[in-house]
């Protein structure tokens, strides 16, 4: 690393932030403990925050026939909800967007009281959300900041409120993995949302609706990650030349 400064050289130690956004009906304790091979990837570059959304899902829609893999017993929470019921299903199309607004708010106080975060690793609907984040961030419509983004198994939102987003292509650094058999979320889904990034990466694997990290996955997350770390590097030692 002898490009960098002497002084800059001392931040080496210091690693990459990155919030942690979970699943619908998942919490952060477990969306922390399915991320455990990816944080072992990429843990020599990242520290992990994880958050719970705001809101407590109560009814869980039958239709949804969602396997997510955890015990029942686990207290399940979600960003906002598609129906009057209360209920969420990411294939539904329209319908509102329950309790969005009360979600950014929360996420903006995450920032101010935990950040500054470099980017954000984000699951199903914790990546739906977070595109829209994305959105809001390059028109400069919320106070969150942040400089990549990492997508598992995510998708657009079709709430009839988020009609509005997506119009032009989102400029941040994208990496955007999913499964070729997702039943959850269909691979189109989630590819419609690469599609709304300028130079996305996009990693497809062969299973379903979770976060992949083995083998066939690992050299993506460590070059997607260093790329990012060298950047902040890079962005830290022109700010020093300034």
């Amino acid at each position: 690393m002898s490009e960098f400064s002497p002084k800059l050289k001392k931040s080496l130690q210091e690693k990459l932030k990155l919030l942690c956004i979970h699943g619908y009906r998942q919490n952060g304790e477990a969306f922390r403990q399915k991320t455990g091979s990816f944080r072992k990837i990429i843990g020599k570059w990242a520290d992990f925050t994880y958050v719970t959304a705001p809101h407590k899902v109560i009814k869980v829609d039958t239709d949804a026939n969602i396997n997510i893999g955890q015990s029942p017993d686990t207290e399940q929470f979600g960003w906002f909800f598609n129906r009057d019921d209360h209920t969420y299903r990411g294939i539904r199309k329209g319908g509102p967007a329950i309790g969005f607004e009360e979600s950014l708010r929360f996420i903006e106080d995450t920032f101010k009281e935990h950040g500054p975060f470099d980017g954000i690793v984000s699951f199903s609907q914790g990546g739906c959300f977070t595109g829209l984040l994305c959105d809001l961030q390059q028109r400069n419509l919320t106070k969150c900041k942040f400089n990549f983004v990492i997508f598992f198994s995510a998708f657009k939102s079709d709430c009839l409120p988020h009609k509005k987003y997506y119009s032009d292509k989102i400029t941040i650094p994208s990496l955007h993995v999913f499964g070729e058999n997702d039943e959850i979320i269909p691979k189109e889904m989630s590819a419609d949302l690469s599609e709304c990034f300028e130079d996305p990466v996009v990693l497809k694997h062969s299973g379903g609706h979770f976060v992949a990290a083995n083998s066939q996955q690992k050299p993506i997350y460590k070059e997607f990650i260093q790329e990012r770390f060298l950047e902040k590097l890079q962005n830290e030692e022109d700010e020093l030349d300034d």
